[in-house]
């Protein structure tokens, strides 16, 4: 590393909600990459080449909006148990990390969890708490869209 350069650091950004839906109905629609976009505001679009719940093993492509810049990713899905866990790692020219949600059935519903860990060589100090703000009204659109759905 030269003198002028700037460490990596990983970077974790973790929201949860309590969605009143089921588990299997929060899993199959989050666990869908080309569907990101009808509730998470920084994905633009997503192929998988297939419909449903992606396995484990899948790749696919996403292009989400990183402070108004088209930055395509390459996703690969390394854990798939339904209904509780889903993980996926993904790297681009920009970012490179992980998408980790773990979901709980609870009483009337579904506790989901999204952790989004990642790292960037990109010295942008307003990315960081963009992608807070932009994880927090994400899931404020997941839980308000499964619950009109289920409702």
């Amino acid at each position: 590393m030269h003198a002028t350069e700037q460490p990596v650091r990983l970077e974790r950004i973790s929201h949860e909600r309590f969605i009143l839906a089921p588990l299997e109905t929060v899993y199959d629609y989050v666990t869908q990459p080309d569907r990101w976009h009808e509730w998470h505001p920084s994905s633009l679009s997503a192929d998988t080449g297939t419909r449903g719940s992606l396995p484990v093993g899948t790749r696919f492509t996403e292009i989400i909006d990183l402070l108004g810049i088209r930055v395509p990713m390459s996703y690969s899905v390394q854990v798939a148990r339904r209904p509780n866990e889903f993980k996926t790692v993904f790297t681009s020219l920009a970012v490179d990390g992980c998408l980790h949600y773990v979901l709980h059935a609870q009483p009337g519903g579904t506790l989901f969890k999204r952790v989004l860990t990642y790292e960037t060589e990109l010295q942008l100090a307003a990315l960081h708490e963009r992608m807070i703000e932009r994880s927090g009204v994400a899931l404020d659109r997941l839980k308000q869209r499964l619950e009109t759905l289920s409702g």
